[in-house]
């Protein structure tokens, strides 16, 4: 080849890629480097985040553009940089956060409406939210179609709804999030938007002029050097297919076969992708270091629509199809609405259709795709080394896995016209929306007559435990030629479920076989709707019913989301009691906002990754590593020889509870146990290589493991709880008994655990000091404790370890103790090679190792009048805590207070704190709280049910008078004027709209078969403990205010309402508070800068902060209020700002203020209460249920800020949900 030649083929070789306009080079990265991971160690952005690894969380959403030199036209869609490898990107524009506004230049609209409703409060999630409401605007605003008014955008409320149907977010519970989307809808009615800060809602008019301004196109998606660049290489010479970068694009299927001739391909070490989004679902167990691109093979893309059907190119978007299929016959866009919610938006827009298909026929991938395009009567035509096939769906799905060089070509899908054709799929997932794979999937095509004669029928089911999706032949065969009736129904369903057999170790079979029987039973009870045949016994699953009944006659499932707050402001102490916005909103969503990750890589620095037991108690014998390009990668393991001289083997550790230990040495006490740490140069090397350990076990002279609350009893395996503690009983439980004219004495709770799921996962950066120091950046909720273990672990002072946490990215209790190990791990291999050291745990481990909530089980006996009155309660309360104490020694008293809520008459228990071989369980939101109040309801409802009465009839004759709550809760009870909880629950569940929602919820269900709702008040109190917190508020030269407190932010707006109590505080020297608010700065927490900062958790660190600050800010204005008066004096006006700390300064007066603010014992504890009613739909044949609507009502006093408290109190319902739904 030529000199120009050469230089033509280099060219192309490299990636070259726009990423907000600037122009980046992917030269010499690793092939199977991601776009997240390019732009987060290669560029200056890192508003993307890394949240699950698989797309499914929507944190790492950037858009991407690509430019067609031959049409001049721009085509942008959303995408998931974590699945994304930037090897496919060449000529590619990357626009992230950061990109359509910031600091420096600004922020966009959408940055500034989240920021205004309120929509971010840990912000980990948010830059993606952004990314995905911008893309549905860029979408939405193509110049096609009139205009929308002005101000607003193209996008309508419904669609406006699903721009972020696939991003994830932990703390906002959504609905101002959803606000923040609709407010740029042309058809929103902006008064029903929630709480914001651009109109006061009640007394302002809402308007779209009092918005922050938005107009389409005004950000810059694709540059113009990017555009002259791809056509000044149109007519260049065609590059080779081999790229030295190790990437392979051929042109064409015989170049795609000549690298398959290639005598280096090895399918064990090339990756044959088109979008790489399988990734997400089968994660790359090893490196590749080649890669083959299809994406370019013209056959792989083609879109042929004829009278006969559509032919579909196996390298067509997901969201292409959805839009080619839209625009058809009855069975295409059935197929297109189905397709809608496979996986999220970002994901379909580059995950191929192909690739969906081929992965459930090699991979047993449960795909909805290939079960509704086998019952659309799909044809495939498939490439194998030698020949091309046409082959049917079934045909295909049944052959042996394709190898990898057999390449799906095209989808073939006919044309079956819209006359006596019905076409119906379904789907049941824990996620009606997409992003969740289906327990059981089916797509039914039937040809009838005009008399309900069925000709012909198609069958299809998948996910419910098979290799591939299958037709129901039996079923189909048995019905061809039939009419719909009730008896006929009853018998498919038989036969159906013979046919329907999920495989051995499958979860859940009887519900994936009742739920494929109910779809069959839908179907065909619509195709017989016209029935009026008597009751046969046609039930679904058993039961008797009355006949057939077109299913689902009352739909919910795309009812709009809508909301109303009503809140109590006060103007008595502002800037308190303001609905600001939460300070730094703006920066998280602009990407900018900096998390423990986003701190730029010291010089040097290594990567970490935990390599896990999975044995529940095992000798660890020995650990190797497999033969494999990602073991090549490992620099070291770092284990528990490693520790220094002195220190010791621990994790975790809570005064006066307990300690775990930081490594599994030389026994694994459960599954999930740190056995070893793997450095390597990257991250992504570190996850790799820490997969190709080897671990030896022997359970040889080891008792079984523990790891359940039954087998902890039978072994006397117990944790004690201190007496400081233990909660105490209430009153004579025997006497209560006595007075009981009913009684239950076997009664039976059982709750399991559950998960965290915070955003940004446990992560911590390790860098090695002098002198045997150490500093450490940890996403922590307990900075000073874990300065505590790190330094124990290390031998070393306290005073040598300095943790320093900025914000947290969620931590809902779980960046407590768990978030210790982390940060032990980091230090202890920093402290052994002398170089900084990072961590950020996969979802994969961190799950695995997070422990979560407690599970309990709970035996009870209750006594209670005939009138409902209860008399006595009973508990035997068995807490599953995992392998070390941690925080569960906490969980009786907690668990105790809620179920208080209650006059139980007596209340008598006995808890088993157990000690299982499992990873130890820690607090999560409202630890013990959730499940003591859904063990009194529990009761409640037994009760009701026992004596046939209301259940809310119950709940109200049981609550608390003034008295019984003082004997149950002792000085927690406060004064009687406090005492909220009756007015609260009257307010809800004795109120004439109650009533009639009531009736109406008896009323659908007197005529809905299939579809049942019910509606339920519920009372909570909440037993809140003040402890000790430190505060400092220093001023600086030019009147600057830096605020330094003991809590952590972790979304909750601590800070927020901490620099509304500082202006509030020095209210006497400025008048203006509004203005010095934005001379305040609340920085990083820092274990050696305010020491005594104890913890962030408990809903009580906000108060407790705002006290020591406000008790600093008096300090310094008894300090400076002299002075002020002396300047006055001379001026004879009132003295500015900045005169005043110039003069302080002069006469060198201490400008920072420390404050210990200590709760008075009299005041240590105090009760919030609430109450909540839902309504909630409940789908009989497919447990599908639907929270029609939440009504909460919470008394927190007065607030500090009721925009943050708002979402405080309306996120956690939906975060709870998932616990017992």
């Amino acid at each position: 080849m030529g000199s120009l030649g050469k230089d033509a083929a280099a060219a192309a070789e490299r990636v070259v890629l726009a990423v907000n306009s600037a122009r980046h080079e992917a030269a010499g990265v690793d092939p199977s480097t991601t776009l997240l991971e390019f732009l987060r160690t290669r560029t200056p952005v890192r508003g993307p985040k890394l949240g699950c690894g698989e797309g499914g969380c929507g944190a790492c959403v950037v858009l991407i553009s690509k430019y067609n030199p031959a049409t001049d036209e721009v085509t942008e869609h959303s995408a998931s940089s974590c699945l994304t490898l930037v090897g496919s990107l060449n000529h590619c524009s990357v626009t992230t956060s950061e990109g359509i506004g910031n600091t420096r230049h600004g922020y966009h609209p959408v940055q500034q409406r989240l920021a205004g409703f309120h929509a971010s409060q840990c912000g980990f999630c948010t830059p993606g939210m952004c990314m995905s409401i911008f893309s549905a605007l860029v979408k939405a605003d193509k110049p096609d179609g009139p205009a929308p008014p002005t101000g607003f955008s193209k996008l309508t409320c419904s669609e406006a709804e699903h721009a972020v149907s696939g991003n994830l977010c932990r703390c906002t519970g959504y609905r101002p999030i959803l606000d923040t989307c609709k407010s740029f809808a042309a058809d929103v009615d902006l008064e029903d938007l929630g709480l914001n800060s651009f109109w006061k809602k009640g007394t302002d008019r809402a308007d779209v002029g009092k918005l922050p301004e938005y107009s389409s196109g005004a950000v810059c998606t694709f540059p113009e050097f990017l555009k002259s660049e791809i056509k000044g290489q149109m007519n260049d010479i065609p590059a080779a297919i081999a790229g030295q970068d190790g990437w392979y694009h051929p042109k064409s299927i015989e170049e795609l076969h000549s690298l398959f001739d290639s005598n280096w391909f090895d399918e064990n070490s090339v990756k044959i992708v088109a979008s790489n989004t399988g990734a997400g679902v089968y994660k790359d167990q090893d490196l590749y270091d080649k890669y083959i691109d299809i994406q370019g093979i013209p056959e792989l893309s083609v879109i042929d629509r004829s009278s006969k059907g559509l032919e579909i190119g196996a390298a067509v978007s997901i969201s292409k199809v959805i839009e080619v299929f839209s625009d058809g016959t009855p069975v295409f866009t059935k197929i297109a609405g189905h397709l809608s919610k496979v996986a999220s938006p970002f994901v379909r827009n580059t995950a191929t259709v192909g690739g969906n298909v081929i992965m459930a026929q090699r991979l047993q991938f449960p795909s909805d795709i290939a079960t509704v395009l086998l019952a659309a009567g799909s044809t495939v035509t498939v490439q194998t080394a030698s020949k091309m096939l046409r082959l049917t769906m079934e045909e295909f799905l049944e052959q042996p896995p394709c190898d990898a060089k057999t390449i799906l070509l095209s989808i073939f899908v006919p044309d079956w016209g819209s006359d006596n054709v019905i076409f119906e799929t379904s789907r049941a997932s824990p996620r009606p929306f997409g992003n969740a794979v289906s327990f059981v999937n089916s797509a039914f095509l039937a040809r009838t007559s005009g008399q309900l004669v069925i000709e012909d029928i198609c069958l299809a089911f998948g996910a419910y435990g098979v290799d591939h999706a299958t037709r129901a032949r039996k079923v189909e065969e048995f019905l061809k030629g039939k009419s719909v009736s009730a008896a006929v129904i009853l018998e498919a369903v038989q036969l159906l479920k013979d046919v329907i057999s999920p495989s051995e170790g499958t979860t859940h079979p009887e519900y994936r076989v009742s739920l494929a029987v109910s779809f069959l039973f839908s179907f065909l009870s619509s195709l017989g709707n016209n029935l009026n045949e008597p009751a046969n016994a046609i039930a679904p699953n058993g039961s008797c019913a009355n006949g057939p009944e077109k299913h689902g006659t009352v739909g919910s499932d795309d009812l709009p989301v809508r909301s109303r707050q009503e809140l109590v402001f006060s103007d008595e102490y502002k800037p308190v009691g303001k609905p600001i916005t939460k300070a730094g909103a703006e920066l998280q969503a602009s990407g900018e906002a900096m998390y423990v990750d986003d701190i730029p890589a010291p010089k040097d620095c290594l990567y970490g990754a935990f390599m896990y037991s999975t044995h529940p108690h095992a000798h660890v014998k020995s650990v190797n590593f497999r033969s494999s390009l990602a073991s090549e990668k490992v620099i070291t393991v770092i284990s528990a020889k490693d520790i220094p001289v002195g220190g010791k083997n621990v994790g975790s550790g809570f005064r006066m509870l307990g300690e775990e230990a930081l490594f599994g040495d030389p026994v694994s006490e459960f599954a999930g146990q740190n056995i070893g740490i793997v450095i390597a140069e990257t991250q992504k090397y570190a996850y790799m290589a820490a997969k190709q350990a080897v671990i030896d076990y022997s359970t040889e002279n080891l008792e079984p493991p523990i790891l359940t609350i039954e087998d902890a009893i039978q072994h006397n395996s117990y944790f004690q709880t201190p007496p400081f503690l233990a909660p105490r009983p209430v009153g004579d439980i025997d006497q209560g008994m006595s007075q009981a004219d009913h009684k239950i004495l076997s009664g039976e709770v059982k709750l399991e655990s559950q998960y965290y799921f915070y955003m940004e996962t446990q992560t911590a950066l390790a860098i090695p000091d002098e002198d045997n120091c150490i500093t450490i950046y940890s996403s922590t909720q307990l900075p000073e404790i874990t300065q505590n273990v790190v330094a124990d672990c290390l031998g070393i002072p306290y005073h040598n370890v300095r943790i320093i946490t900025r914000r947290v990215g969620g931590g809902f209790g779980g960046k407590g103790l768990k978030g210790t190990h982390v940060a032990c791990a980091c230090a202890v291999a920093a402290f052994k090679l002398q170089r900084p050291v990072r961590m950020y745990l996969d979802r994969k481990t961190d799950m695995i190792m997070a422990g979560g909530r407690h599970p309990m089980k709970v035996k009870y006996s209750v006594g209670f009048k005939s009138d409902g009155t209860l008399t006595a309660l009973l508990v035997d309360l068995g807490i599953n805590a995992g392998i070390s104490p941690d925080l569960s020694p906490l969980m009786p008293g907690h668990t105790i207070s809620s179920l208080k809520k209650y006059n139980w008459g007596a209340l008598a228990f006995d808890i088993k704190l157990c000690k299982t071989n499992v990873s130890s369980k820690s607090a999560v939101r409202a630890p013990g709280d959730v499940q003591g109040s859904f063990i009194a309801e529990a009761i409640i409802e037994h009760v009701a049910s026992a004596l046939g009465a209301d259940t809310n009839a119950v709940r109200r004759k049981n609550l608390h008078s003034v008295e019984s709550l003082r004997t149950f809760y002792g000085d927690a009870a406060g004064d009687a004027p406090t005492y909220s909880l009756i007015d609260i629950f009257d307010k809800l569940a004795s109120s004439p709209e109650y009533r009639s929602r009531a009736e109406a919820v008896e009323r659908f269900n007197g005529g809905s078969r299939w579809k049942k709702r019910g509606i339920s008040c519920v009372p909570i109190t909440y037993e809140v403990t003040l402890r000790p917190t430190p505060g400092k508020v220093s001023i600086l030269n030019d009147g600057s205010i830096a605020v330094e407190v003991g809590g952590v932010e972790l979304g909750q707006g601590l800070y927020t309402k901490v620099k509304q109590m500082t202006a509030f505080g020095l209210r006497e020297l400025c008048p203006d508070a509004d203005g010095l608010l934005d001379k305040v700065r609340v920085i990083q927490a820092d274990t050696l800068s305010l020491i005594q900062g104890s913890f962030t958790g408990g809903s009580t660190t906000s108060e407790s902060s705002c006290e020591a600050v406000r008790q600093s800010c008096a300090v310094l204005v008894e300090r400076l209020k002299p002075i002020k008066e002396g300047l006055e004096a001379k001026s004879g006006a009132a003295a500015p700002w900045s005169a005043l700390i110039a003069q302080a300064k002069m006469a060198s007066v201490n400008l920072s203020a420390h404050a210990y603010w200590k709760p008075d014992p009299a005041f240590v504890k105090y009760i919030n209460y609430g109450a909540a009613v839902s309504e909630v739909e409940i789908d009989v044949l497919t447990g599908a249920t639907t929270i029609l609507r939440s009504d909460l009502v919470y008394d927190c006093g007065q607030s500090l800020n009721p925009a943050v408290d708002l979402g405080q109190v309306s996120s956690p319902p939906i975060g709870t949900s998932t616990c017992y739904c």
